[in-house]
């Protein structure tokens, strides 16, 4: 009996707690459907310029399902792979074949050249079956050209930077968010809100006082991952400080927040499934392409969406400011914006 008026208490709690009950039965249902839209979505076929190629083989090559797209010369190759978004350019000049991949994706720049090296030697074989001369044929020569990368790069290489940024957005997030929850339990926010003090220097003294911490963090991080991990920086390690401190920002204030919806540690866990977790799948590590539109657009309203790329385009790619401006500002819009609810959320403690 005893261990049924057990049982009874904890179901009746459990029924109390409609949060929990959302999580446990809703939540799930959210992230397994929206992972079904981002592994289901249609596959983006590879993009391949070429230039100079015989017109046999670039039938050969487009039925091989490459996508493929002439140009009537190839001065500028690394450019306008990057301009155009191509996965690579394929040059025959002189009896010779160029391939320049642009290899932000390591495994669609193998599989490209896989295919291409494929689809090279079987047109050349044909050629031979067809009773032409043998000097007439080129040989089967590539030589391989990389915009970003080497050939040694993997796809960790692409996915470390995105990393980095996220287990910054991740703890500072859960950081932020579980201390400023112990204030607001041991009642100091109350006490605080019985002074003069005004909402905004509260706020502004919150983020200031856990910011060092997440500075702290952010520093460690980044020299752990460059220095002991040797995660790749082809970029400068100012800029990807830069990054990593307004994305600790947006998550230093969103966690802030959201610790005002919460009534102790367990509920601000519980905002990791619904906030956390999908700002992974949307922070670049799975691959946008073949994602449908709708799904690309609602990506776009995540912060690790734009700090991801910030941080691919200067680790991985080597670029500067210039390439990352509009990430830096729309993650600054972020945080400007979660602040401006921190200072409405602060209105249910004390109306000023």
């Amino acid at each position: 009996m005893r261990v049924a008026a057990l049982i009874k208490r904890i179901v009746l709690e459990m029924l109390r707690d409609k949060r929990t009950l959302a999580l446990m039965f809703i939540a799930p249902l959210l992230i397994l459907t929206l992972m079904h839209f981002l592994f289901n979505g249609e596959k983006a076929g590879l993009k391949l310029g070429v230039a100079g190629v015989d017109e046999a083989l670039t039938d050969r090559l487009d039925k091989a399902g490459i996508v493929v797209k002439e140009y009537a010369s190839a001065d500028r190759a690394e450019e306008t792979v990057v301009d155009d978004d191509l996965d690579g350019m394929l040059i025959a000049q002189a009896g010779e074949y160029r391939l320049v991949l642009q290899n932000s994706d390591p495994l669609s720049a193998g599989s490209l050249k896989m295919k291409v090296n494929q689809t090279i030697a079987a047109f050349l074989q044909s050629q031979q079956m067809k009773g032409q001369a043998f000097g007439n044929i080129p040989k089967l020569q590539i030589d391989t050209d990389y915009v970003y990368g080497s050939s040694k790069s993997e796809f960790f290489d692409v996915l470390s930077p995105i990393l980095v940024g996220f287990f910054v957005f991740f703890f500072v997030f859960i950081i932020s968010g579980i201390g400023l929850l112990k204030e607001r339990m041991s009642g100091t926010l109350y006490k605080l809100m019985s002074t003069p003090v005004r909402r905004w220097e509260i706020v502004t003294a919150y983020l200031c006082g856990y910011g060092i911490f997440a500075l702290i963090q952010t520093v460690i991080v980044i020299l752990y991952a460059l220095n002991v991990l040797d995660i790749v920086l082809a970029g400068s390690f100012w800029h990807v400080l830069l990054i990593n401190l307004i994305l600790a920002l947006v998550a230093l204030s969103l966690g802030t927040l959201l610790s005002s919806f919460a009534e102790s540690e367990f509920q601000m866990l519980q905002f990791i499934p619904v906030v956390i977790v999908p700002q992974v799948f949307f922070s670049g590590i799975i691959p946008f392409d073949g994602m449908a539109e709708w799904v690309q657009t609602l990506a776009k309203f995540m912060p690790l969406y734009y700090g991801g790329d910030a941080l691919k385009e200067v680790m991985y790619k080597g670029n500067g400011l210039g390439a990352i401006e509009s990430d830096l500002i729309v993650l600054i819009l972020f945080a400007a914006f979660f602040i401006a609810l921190n200072l409405f959320s602060l209105k249910k403690y004390r109306a000023l």
